[in-house]
């Protein structure tokens, strides 16, 4: 079977036997699925059979998302992260001026560069038009593993931290990261501004971890089986430890089905500015 998709906005597809599609940007194939298969080879073009990409990637048959406030953590810390050329992701503190969000929402492919820090925004909490503190990205760094002209076999590092011009929250408005992958079974939650919803924040708060899979260069990305669909990439992956919630992943490719894979959010060192990746 062959699989064609065309290029999306919002949210990357990831294929899982020729059915998963990119949250962000454009479509991608990988050799390695989450179910370790790849079968676009194995039947003659003449019968290949297209798969259209869904309207909403990552959403299963019961969608199990709802609307969730921003006054309290974890959602308090997560905001909207905006471009002035119309780009729209989710972001969220991990610190009170340090955002991360998924690396593809700041590829600008026309050009083939990352967009200028100065053009990005950061709105915490952001619900309906009215938003707890706004920022503009004085500078970004991005893993020197992802590579957006080679996303199936980069996608592990398809993340960005943005270091604002101002504090846009406290300390105890922050996220904290976990410092190491979760297991299979983990009760997950995830929730960001999504294209059916833009205006508030929705979540799947009764999902779980389904694997530890690999990217093309078999780095580790996290399976998940949340309901989530384009506009949530860069939002956190959120798991329950010590009766705290802590991230351990960013949002960064959705399924043609139910659910997704996040890229692990583990401490980064010997990572490069926007500016030495140009």
């Amino acid at each position: 079977m062959v699989c064609s998709a065309k290029a999306t906005s919002g949210i990357k597809l990831f294929p899982s036997q020729c059915q998963t599609a990119k949250i962000g940007i454009k479509i991608l194939w990988w050799a390695a699925a989450i179910s370790g298969l790849f079968v676009a080879m194995s039947a003659p073009i003449a019968h290949a059979q297209l798969v259209p990409v869904p309207a909403r990637p990552g959403i299963g048959t019961g969608d199990t998302r709802r609307q969730v406030g921003v006054e309290d953590l974890p959602w308090s810390a997560i905001g909207r992260v905006q471009t002035e050329l119309g780009g729209r992701c989710t972001g969220f503190l991990i610190a009170p001026a340090v955002v991360e969000t998924a690396a593809h929402c700041l590829w600008i492919a026309k050009t083939g560069h990352y967009i200028q820090p100065r053009d990005v925004h950061f709105l915490r909490a952001y619900n309906r038009g009215q938003f707890a503190s706004h920022a503009r990205v004085a500078r970004f760094l991005i893993p020197p593993g992802y590579d957006p002209r080679r996303e199936a076999l980069t996608a592990a590092y398809d993340r960005a931290t943005l270091f604002l011009d101002a504090p846009a929250g406290t300390p105890t408005q922050s996220l904290t990261v976990a410092q190491n992958l979760p297991a299979p079974g983990d009760g997950v939650m995830l929730g960001g501004y999504e294209q059916d919803f833009r205006e508030v924040v929705t979540s799947d708060m009764a999902c779980h971890v389904m694997a530890i899979v690999a990217d093309g260069n078999g780095q580790p990305m996290i399976s998940h089986n949340c309901d989530a669909t384009r506009g949530s990439s860069g939002a956190p992956l959120l798991v329950y430890r010590n009766g705290n919630w802590i991230v351990t992943g960013v949002q960064v490719l959705a399924n043609f089905g139910r659910g997704g894979a996040a890229a692990p959010l583990m401490p980064v060192t010997s990572e490069k500015t926007q500016d030495d990746r140009r």
